[in-house]
């Protein structure tokens, strides 16, 4: 046999080794690298070469050399992988740590809300925060001229063909379900609105609300009352009352604003509930006919109620949060403070 064929019969074989513990290596790096290895003795014979062929077996020689080499260390590497992964070591991990993040609190108010009325059957409907008169307004009984746009500071997208606008509140969502649904209907809409308002501890240019809808044949003031205390009782806890005050909006009729009892003092008076005991969380009331009317749905044969209140004004109660800038200022030393509630 050449020595160019000993060479390939060797590669071949080491093109084939696999070694399943430290000791099976070791044994074949002595089998092949080492000053006796098979290796060896073909360089120890390369001296017997023709010196016309040695150009070319030394080539072969040197291949063989590399690949050994190379197979020895690729299973060696291999090995201690496996052992700092056994030991409890990601290799793959970056040189400093990566703390977990945590949702935002207006996020984890919106879902504990969202997840109470979707036990009550309701769903969730979404619409665009960049709306038209129409369904911000007219749509809701809003007159061109009548007092209640004061109401609400509104950003207008100006266009000479377009009556464009941010919505204002998420009773927008609500129209466009009755536009393109009859009942019964049960929807519960989240999402962000803007006002023109200048920015502060209390107030801000942009928010968030809830607003839920359900209309059916036969449904009362009652029926509306029954869900504004499961609902306070579900996010407050079941020591929680309500009371409801009268109130005015265009598109409800009667209306009511509900307070609950300060779960802070639990009814007894403190700086935050002004010494009242209560605390005004959301409005409500019976949907307005004209407002039915409207949306294509005959008021003579339906009705309904609809309620909304802040998601910022939830989470300041439930968190103690006295200023609403520190909502969208992402200071992450604020937000780590809500790990525990995700």
């Amino acid at each position: 046999m050449g020595m160019i064929d000993k060479i390939n019969e060797l590669l071949q074989e080491v093109r084939e080794i696999k070694a399943n513990s430290a000791e099976e290596l070791e044994a074949l790096r002595i089998k092949y690298l080492s000053k006796k290895g098979a290796i060896s003795v073909l360089m120890n014979d390369f001296r017997l070469v023709a010196a016309d062929q040695k150009r070319e077996v030394g080539q072969h020689l040197n291949a063989l050399k590399e690949l050994a080499q190379e197979k020895i260390n690729q299973l060696r590497e291999e090995f201690e992988n496996r052992h700092s992964l056994d030991n409890g070591y990601d290799l793959s991990r970056t040189s400093y740590p990566i703390s977990l993040g945590t949702r935002h609190p207006l996020s984890i108010v919106k879902k504990e809300i969202c997840d109470i009325f979707a036990r009550l059957g309701f769903n969730i409907a979404e619409g665009p925060e960049i709306e038209d008169d129409w369904h911000v307004f007219t749509s809701l009984n809003f007159a061109t001229d009548h007092p209640a746009r004061d109401m609400q500071d509104t950003f207008f997208i100006r266009h000479p063909s377009s009556d464009a606008l941010l919505r204002t509140h998420t009773s927008s969502v609500q129209t466009r379900v009755m536009e393109h649904q009859q009942p019964p209907i049960r929807v519960i809409c989240p999402g962000r609105v803007y006002r023109n308002e200048a920015i502060s501890y209390r107030a801000h240019c942009f928010f968030h609300q809830v607003e839920a809808l359900y209309v059916d044949k036969e449904v009362s003031f009652a029926d509306l009352k029954q869900v504004l205390l499961y609902f306070a009782k579900e996010l407050f806890g079941e020591d929680t009352k309500i009371r409801l005050r009268p109130s005015y909006f265009p598109f409800t009729e009667p209306s009511t604003e509900m307070d609950i009892s300060c779960n802070i003092c639990r009814g007894k008076g403190c700086p935050f509930c002004k010494h009242t005991g209560w605390v005004e969380i959301l409005g409500c009331g019976m949907v307005d006919p004209n407002v039915l009317d409207n949306c294509g749905i005959d008021s003579a044969i339906y009705s309904g109620y609809a309620l909304g209140m802040g998601i910022e004004r939830i989470t300041n109660l439930k968190y103690r949060i006295k200023d609403l800038r520190l909502f969208s200022e992402n200071d992450v030393r604020f937000l780590r403070q809500f790990e525990a509630a995700n």
